[in-house]
């Protein structure tokens, strides 16, 4: 056996998600993206960041890493669906007003070619489709740096005001 290590580091994800709550979905993010707010724990976990937002629309970069893969020697698609998932769900996030919120309802990912170390830079990208007072819909395309799709999705988000 050959053991690597990986050490991960966060910050207390609640300060932020309560700041998100006084602020836009899209000048959230924005800072977020400029390191104004700190990057969820699932992000630094994974290895993934907010590289671009606009109304409707949001991306997350992510090299995949051997720490990535599954049993059978290619990256888990469990990574696809997170960064389709995050992309899609902020790309609604993007469009909503201070003190509204959202959760994914459901998510399907058609996964289309094989992700492994060699891939490199992956770019989730998420469009709105349709928010509306209480459910969005958006789609995502996960690509490399040539275009190439790896994954395609859409997601059912449920829109809600803030409980706080």
């Amino acid at each position: 056996m050959n053991a690597r290590t990986l050490t991960v580091s966060w910050d207390d994800p609640m300060p932020a998600a309560k700041k998100a709550m006084s602020l836009s979905g899209r000048d959230y993010l924005t800072a977020m993206m400029e390191e104004r707010m700190p990057a969820p724990p699932i992000a630094k976990l994974l290895g993934f960041h907010l590289a671009e937002i606009g109304e409707g629309f949001a991306v997350f970069e992510c090299t995949p890493g051997e720490q990535h893969y599954n049993p059978i020697g290619v990256v888990h698609g469990g990574l696809a669906c997170t960064l389709l998932d995050s992309a899609m769900g902020c790309a609604v996030h993007s469009t909503l007003p201070a003190s509204t919120g959202y959760t994914t309802l459901e998510v399907k990912v058609n996964l289309v070619r094989p992700i492994t170390t060699t891939t490199g830079l992956l770019r989730a990208e998420g469009r709105v489709i349709h928010t509306g007072k209480r459910m969005a819909t958006s789609e995502g395309r996960l690509i490399d740096s040539a275009g190439k799709l790896y994954a395609h999705s859409t997601t059912t988000c449920m829109v809600f005001p803030s409980a706080t």
